[in-house]
Formats: C-alpha cells, structure tokens, sequence
C-alpha cells in the first residue's frame, strides 16, 4: 500500500517496456513496435500517476502553482495532460516537432531537456528510498520533487502556450463576469418563477437553452453594465459574444420597446420553446 513501493513496480514496468522497444527492430515487426508504445504510454501515465500523489504526499504545500491551466483552453484540460507533455518533451529532445514550429521547438528544448533530466533523477532517488526506506521522505528526496514538480510546470506553459493563444488575465476576467451573469440570471428565473429547483436538481436538459436565453435578456436590460454591455467596443467583450456585438445591438433595441407584460411574456416563452 505504500506509495513508494507502487512508485518502484510502476518504475519497473516502465523500464522493462523501453527495454523491449530498444530491442525490437520495429521495420521487421512495425505491430509489436505500435503494441510497446502503447503500453510505454500507459506505463508512463501510470507513473506519473503515482508520482503525483507522492508530490501531494510528501510536498503538498511546496507545489508549484497551477494556476496558469485557467488560461488554457478548455479542450486542453484533459485527464492525461501531463503524459502528452512528458511525449512532447521527448520528441523535443529527440529532434522531432510534431506540434510546435521549428523555431519555437528549439526554443523548448532546453526546458524539455532538464525536465527529462529532472525525471531520470527522480526515478532514481524514489527507487533508491522505496529500497530502503519506504515509509518517509527526507529532505534530499523532497528537493529533488519540488525541483521537477517547478520544471514540469514551466513546460506545461511554455508548451501549450506554443501551440494555442492562451488567455488573457482580461479575458479570464471576462468569463468570470460571465458566469456572475448566469448565477444572477437564474436566480432571478427562480425569484420570477421561470424555473424551478427541482429543474435545476434534476439537471433538466432544457435549461441548457433556457439559461443562456435568459442571460441574454438580463446582460443587455437587467444588468446593463455586465459583460454584455454595449457600451464597450467588441474588442472589449468576451471571446464568447464579441462576434454577435450587432446582433445583440438589434436584439436590445428590440427588447427596449417591450413593456413589463411583454417582457415577462417573452421571458416566459424562453423557458419552454427549443
């Protein structure tokens, strides 16, 4: 149950995968190759797994910030992000650019190679402890951790922001007013008796249209000075309305010239059109 013996088997099985890979002629048996590197994958994930609950074991208040990922588009953030960084790094250090420009490759490969070298050290200090004493974490072991959990995040950024316009602090902001929006949009469709909390509980599919509609009608009326306002050029805006700034433009002059019993009938029919 230890996290360090774990660390040492899942270690092993790494270096047993690399082993047949390095032995394998992969032009005369190309499907066996396709099969190691699968499970090389694995395995790695698999380690850097164990790994990660060592770091929040042993150094849970050295960790490096991660509060960069905010900036990251969404379709990033995904469960095995820090395995494709450790294959992107190898590829760096071996020559290859499978996603970044030439330029911005060589660039990284410096990062790239002390974080595969931080790893390699890593590897050895844990296997070393789990052999000896794999109950604890002395300081020259935590030092070695604290050093690839800071290389690792500086990667992690440097990389992706090679790849992808990451976000702004401004548009992260942005979103947030966006989400303020849509907290005060449905609790005033609860007040109002648009929706209901038993819809909300039960994760009712229709409110995935509802909510929005209705955030609409308030960011251009209710709140006037929210991020959808019109007051700002599109620039200004969030990425996810700037594209319809006339739009919204036709749709709140429309909106002006409704009275209450209008406004509460369109409100209203918002809640149950698709």
């Amino acid at each position: 149950p230890r996290l360090l013996s774990q660390f040492f088997f899942a270690d092993e099985r790494v270096t047993r995968v690399v082993a047949e890979i390095n032995g394998l002629d992969a032009e005369l048996d190309p499907q066996q190759y396709l099969v190691l590197l699968n499970q090389l994958h694995l395995s790695q994930a698999h380690l850097l797994a164990v790994l990660e609950r060592i770091m929040e074991e042993c150094i849970p208040m050295q960790r490096h910030s991660r509060d960069y990922l905010v900036k990251f588009p969404e379709e990033l953030l995904v469960e095995n992000l820090g395995n494709h960084m450790l294959f992107a790094a190898e590829c760096l250090l071996a020559g290859t650019f499978l996603e970044v420009e030439e330029a911005d490759g060589a660039q990284l490969r410096p990062q790239a190679r002390n974080l595969l070298c931080s790893l390699e050290l890593v590897r050895t200090v844990l296997r070393e402890q789990s052999l000896s004493q794999p109950g604890s974490y002395p300081q020259p072991v935590r030092a070695v951790l604290i050093q690839f959990d800071r290389l690792f995040a500086e990667f992690e950024l440097s990389y992706v922001s090679s790849l992808v316009v990451v976000k702004s602090p401004e548009e992260i902001y942005r979103q947030q007013e966006i989400i303020v929006l849509f907290c005060e949009t449905v609790e005033r469709a609860l007040r109002l008796g648009y929706l209901t909390q038993e819809m909300i509980d039960g994760y009712e599919p229709l409110l995935m249209f509802t909510i929005p509609r209705l955030a609409i009608i308030s960011g251009l009326l209710i709140y006037p000075e929210g991020p959808l306002s019109l007051e700002q050029s599109p620039e200004q805006m969030s990425r996810v309305f700037s594209p319809f700034y006339n739009l919204l433009k036709k749709i709140r002059d429309l909106l002006q010239v409704l009275s209450a019993e209008e406004l509460c009938l369109l409100e209203r029919s918002l809640c149950t059109a698709e």
